[in-house]
This record gives structure tokens, sequence and C-alpha cells, in this order.
């Protein structure tokens, strides 16, 4: 796994979910700018464009595709392109492929990943909805296992529609679980990881068997999620702050090259092109290894991003 640089041949779309104003005119104005984060799965080094039904964008994404393929801004085998299977098309696996390849006008998918390893009651092939009990509790699905909606997941790479797939927010177990039923072994595992959750014995496990850790909220979600879960951000922790002033970044590039420094894909969320270009400059760095173990002290196994608030029940209990 070679890391991206501005010099790397893939090219990432930086389009964000379905609330950010003027999706696909931010799509095509970031054609030409590489992501920061690594093509772990096919082993090429570059950006890729992460997306996933529950973002409700693969529409506005293919629609930004087919005019940049049409006017030859980017060509498709320079894209390696992500989405997600979401909870309530366990049982429906193809077809849920099917249906995102079809909104996102593509062919093959570079990587498929299965959302949550939770498999809710099915509505709609593409609706997002979490059915929610009468008791307040998500309503899970008991006659599908994670084992099952695996073997689906194979099925694709063998129908050709999609050339990786991989796990997210799996825990230690589950990802071990996954590795002993698997044919095809997850090429990913994507988490919650950032300074205030640094998950050092699930990195350590999925690297030790050849799983790439992609991190999602690498800045720990910021102020988002500070109002939507309450839950603290890293980038005002004091021990970032002295070390980003130290290296002459801001906090968010410290703790993404930090993430980069711990051998994961780091894909933050913007809906602005000059965040993507400052979330770039963290290749011309290198944090010591006194001050990485600084940041690992500062770790308070935090979980930023909870599902629970909407669901009713904590599904990584």
């Amino acid at each position: 796994m070679s890391s991206s640089s501005p010099s790397t041949t893939k090219r990432g779309l930086a389009a964000q979910d379905s609330r950010s104003p003027g999706l696909r005119d931010q799509s095509i104005s970031a054609w030409p700018t590489p992501r920061l984060d690594r093509d772990c799965a096919s082993g090429h080094g570059g950006g890729r464009r992460a997306g996933a039904a529950k973002y409700q964008n693969e529409a506005e994404v293919g629609d930004a595709l087919a005019e940049a393929f049409e006017t030859g801004l980017v060509k498709r085998e320079d894209l390696f392109i992500t989405t997600k299977l979401w909870n309530s098309d366990h049982g429906h696996v193809i077809e849920a492929c099917k249906d995102s390849l079809k909104k996102l006008k593509l062919d093959y998918l570079d990587l498929y990943l299965i959302h949550f390893p939770v498999a809710s009651r099915h509505t709609e092939v593409g609706t997002v909805a979490s059915v929610i009990g009468e008791d307040g509790v998500l309503d899970i699905d008991t006659t599908v296992s994670l084992e099952a909606t695996w073997h689906a997941m194979e099925d694709l790479v063998n129908m050709g529609l999609v050339r990786s797939i991989g796990i997210s927010n799996y825990g230690v177990f589950l990802t071990r679980d996954c590795l002993a039923y698997a044919k095809i072994k997850p090429a990913v595992n994507q988490i919650e990881m950032h300074p205030y959750f640094q998950r050092d014995s699930l990195v350590k496990f999925c690297q030790k068997h050849g799983i790439c850790v992609t991190a999602h909220t690498p800045l720990g979600g910021s102020t988002a999620n500070a109002k939507l879960f309450g839950s603290l951000s890293c980038l005002d922790d004091p021990v970032i702050k002295e070390l980003a002033e130290k290296y002459g970044k801001t906090p968010a590039q410290l703790v993404l090259r930090w993430g980069l420094q711990k051998n994961a894909v780091v894909i933050p969320k913007t809906s602005k092109v000059e965040r993507l270009q400052e979330n770039l400059e963290v290749f011309d760095f290198d944090i010591t290894d006194e001050d990485m173990e600084e940041i690992k002290a500062i770790d308070k196994n935090q979980r930023s991003n909870q599902p629970a608030k909407f669901w009713g029940i904590d599904v990584y209990s």
C-alpha cells in the first residue's frame, strides 16, 4: 500500500452527502484534486470516492461522474469508487448493489462495504429507513446472518459487479469471524478512528491479517458530532493544538497526519473545496515518535458517532 501524493494518477471525487449544497458542482470542481487516502484494495496509490446508500447522494454523484466521463475530464479507470450496503438490504445484497450502480451510472464498483454489522427489517431496496419498533428499539432482522451477507458480497465479486469487498464498523471478534467464513477476505475495515478513539487493538488485528484500516470520522466529527452526540472534539485538545503549532499546521492537518502514520487510510469529510486542499497538505512533515506517544496518551476511548441515539440500542455493546 503506497501513500498517495499530489503526483498520483488515481483521483477522488470530493462530493459529500446530499445535505451539502451544490453537490454536483463541488464534485466537478474537485476532480483535479487527488485525495489523501490510499487505494488499499487494489494496491495502487491514489484517491477514492467513498459514498453510501445511506448518504442518499448516489444519484447526484452519478450525474457528476457521467458528465466528467463524457467531457473527458477524467477516466473511469483513474477513479476508485466505493459505496456501502445499508442495514435493511442485508438480505438483498445483489439487488442493492445493482441499485447503487444504476444511480451511480457505473458498470462496476472498486469497493463495496457492509455499512454496519447488523441487518435491520427490510423496507425497499435502496431506501435507508431504520425501522424502529413500538419499544423504541431498532427492528433487527435475526433471520439474516452476517455470514450469509458476506457470501452474497462474494457473489458480487464473482459476477464482476464489484472488484473488492470490505466491512465497516466491525470490532475484533466480528472481523475474526468474517475471516473464518470468508472465501474472499475483506480488503478493508472502515472504522471510526481518531486521537480520542484510537482503536489500537482493532487496528493491530486488522493490519496483522492484511485488512486495510480506513478511518472514517478521522477528525473526531469536530463541531457537528459535538452538537449531535455531545462528544468532545480532539481538535480542541491542548496537546493537539500545541503540536499543531509546533509543526506549523492546523490541528486538523496534524490529526490527519497522525492517522496516516498509524498506517490507516483517512477519509475526512468536507463540502468546501478549500478544505480539500488543506487536507492534502499533510505530506510535507512527519510527527516524531515522541510526539506520537504524546498523542497516544490523550486517547479517551470515546466514540463520537453513536447511532444508538437514533436506534435505541447500542449495536457495539
